[in-house]
């Protein structure tokens, strides 16, 4: 009967899935897991119904086996394996090793119930495809470096002939044909036709040998020999210049050691007479805008050229029509006065210079040039006529017959401005390349290449002291070159439009005057460069202008086809009067 009762005791078995712990908690058991032993029965003491103690629930004890993990309830889904091209690493393709362990996790998962292979993409094989090829357009390079290809351009137009290529292509230049020899070059080494290369190779050395066997008796001089005219021109320009050069270093060197000599009175008493310049006169020069003005060398005439390609000469200081200069067929683009004679010479865009006298007769026509002519300068002799043109190119005449004594190349672009030296040994030229270039008229040598200006430069000045040399251009700047230090010393914001025109004063050069396009005329100090006088008056642009020799007046001429006469006489008369 015991045994019976404790047979119905069991209270667990193994079909059950949940046993009741507390209240909000169930513990569950797998199916056909470990079997529980049997827990018995919590039977409470019996308590007089006096005192009632605190019902607790019952607690399940704590099993002693830890449970299992309890399977899903849904098989997972499996996810697709994820393909990653290989590695490069230290130049070698690695594989990747995860791709078996992949494979066995997912071929583990029974409930995908397949396996999936690995297949390498468009994109991945275009990749690989085109980092194949850049690998190897790096080794043809690398290759191509090492290779020796000549520099020389007929060289490698004959070893591209040898080779069997088109020795140029339409538009190719010389170092893109070097270019395409070397790769040539560099892909016949990679196929393995060095037989080939060293056949042409061979060829090339043999041609070379051959050649300076033929070419022993030719012999090139290394100067353009000029013509006989042009020795005695260089050897007359430096006796000349041996002269002037003495006269000027003897009286620097007697004002310096000369007590009596006081070099700042004379600046200050300059610059106080510049600096009284008014306005004297103002005549209408032409009937269209005039483009060039010269005063004589003594003071007493003016000539102007205009747009209509004549050339007038005034009376001084009344501004009064001498006579009329007829003949050019263009417009006159400059007039200069020769510094020796009444002689004057005018240049124009029918690419011709003419000289004329006082009287208005011609007298010479000097032809040669290519295209339309700039300024022009008498050497300071008046033997010789320096013209500046658009060919690039300026060339120097013989006044007296008439002879082109030297064509002189050197600027990239038009040459625009001339000015010689007042010892008469260099000449300064400046054009629409930014760049001023000072000759040696007894060598024919290019001395000094003068770089700064940052556009066409289009005045050209040199001082009487020697050493100073002025330029203006387009870019609204006049600067000041020292020959001394071949470089520029000041660097004058001068005006607001370009600068047309710079002189110095002819006599000492102690100031210099500027002609812009801003419709005024500049005096600056040659002392420190500092400005003196404006003067305003034109209604239009300023071409051009001139100071007289001895610094009494100053002439422009401008678009608006009126010549200004500025002078400080006209305040030493207002003075006296005063005084009287």
């Amino acid at each position: 009967m015991d045994a019976m009762d404790a047979e119905d005791e069991v209270p667990v078995s193994t079909s059950e899935t949940s046993t009741l712990v507390d209240d909000n908690s169930t513990v569950v058991n797998a199916t056909g897991a470990v079997n529980l032993q049997p827990v018995p029965a919590v039977i409470p003491p019996v308590v007089p119904t006096a005192i009632l103690p605190p019902v607790v629930p019952a607690i399940a004890p704590r099993l002693a086996v830890p449970p299992p993990i309890p399977p899903p309830l849904a098989p997972l889904p499996v996810r697709p394996p994820v393909l990653r091209p290989p590695v490069a690493q230290n130049g070698e393709m690695q594989e990747n090793d995860s791709d078996s362990d992949l494979e066995e996790m997912v071929s583990g998962r029974g409930a995908a119930g397949s396996t999936q292979e690995y297949e390498i993409s468009e994109e991945s094989r275009i990749v690989r495809e085109r980092q194949e090829k850049a690998l190897q357009e790096l080794l043809m390079k690398r290759r191509a470096a090492a290779l020796a290809v000549p520099t020389n351009d007929m060289a490698v137009r004959a070893r591209l002939r040898r080779l069997g290529e088109p020795i140029t292509l339409f538009g190719e230049r010389e170092m893109e044909r070097r270019d395409r020899l070397r790769m040539l070059m560099a892909r016949l080494d990679a196929e393995g036709q060095l037989e080939k290369l060293m056949k042409a190779h061979e060829d090339e050395e043999a041609a070379a040998s051959a050649a300076p066997a033929e070419e022993e008796d030719i012999q090139y001089p290394f100067y353009t020999e000029g013509s006989k005219a042009l020795l005695d021109a260089r050897v007359e320009i430096a006796k000349y210049s041996l002269v002037k050069s003495a006269l000027r270093l003897h009286r620097a060197r007697r004002k310096r050691d000369d007590p009596d000599e006081d070099v700042d009175a004379e600046v200050d008493w300059a610059l106080k007479q510049a600096g009284s310049l008014a306005l004297d006169c103002s005549e209408i020069g032409d009937d269209r805008p005039l483009f060039g003005c010269s005063l004589s060398h003594d003071g007493k005439m003016l000539a102007t050229c205009s747009l209509s390609g004549i050339a007038k000469i005034w009376s001084m200081p009344q501004v009064q029509k001498v006579s009329t200069l007829k003949g050019h067929t263009e417009r006159a683009t400059d007039v200069v006065f020769s510094p020796t004679s009444n002689y004057l010479a005018t240049a124009s865009a029918d690419k011709t210079a003419r000289l004329w006298n006082s009287e208005g007769s011609l007298l010479r026509t000097f032809e040669g040039h290519l295209d339309r002519l700039a300024r022009i300068a008498f050497h300071p002799s008046g033997k010789y006529l320096g013209t500046a043109s658009f060919d690039k190119t300026w060339r120097l005449w013989n006044v007296e017959s008439g002879e082109e004594l030297l064509l002189q190349e050197g600027h990239s672009r038009s040459v625009y401005g001339l000015s010689f030296h007042h010892d008469g040994s260099l000449v300064a030229s400046c054009g629409l390349d930014a760049l001023v270039r000072v000759w040696d008229l007894r060598t024919g040598r290019s001395i000094l290449a003068l770089e700064g200006h940052v556009k066409p430069v289009l005045g050209v000045s040199f001082s009487p002291n020697g050493y100073h040399l002025a330029s203006g251009g387009e870019d609204n700047t006049c600067r000041i070159w020292d020959l001394r230090q071949r470089r520029s010393s000041y660097i004058i914001p001068a005006h607001s439009n370009l600068i047309s025109q710079v002189k110095f004063e002819p006599q000492e050069g102690y100031f210099l005057a500027t002609a812009s396009y801003d419709m005024t005329a500049k005096v600056w100090s040659s002392r420190d460069f500092k400005p003196v006088k404006t003067l305003s008056g034109h209604e239009a642009k300023i071409m051009s202008l001139d100071v007289a020799s001895d610094g009494q007046f100053i002439t422009t001429v401008s678009y608006d086809r009126t010549i200004k006469l500025w002078s400080s006489k006209n305040i030493e008369k207002e003075e006296k009067m005063d005084m009287d």
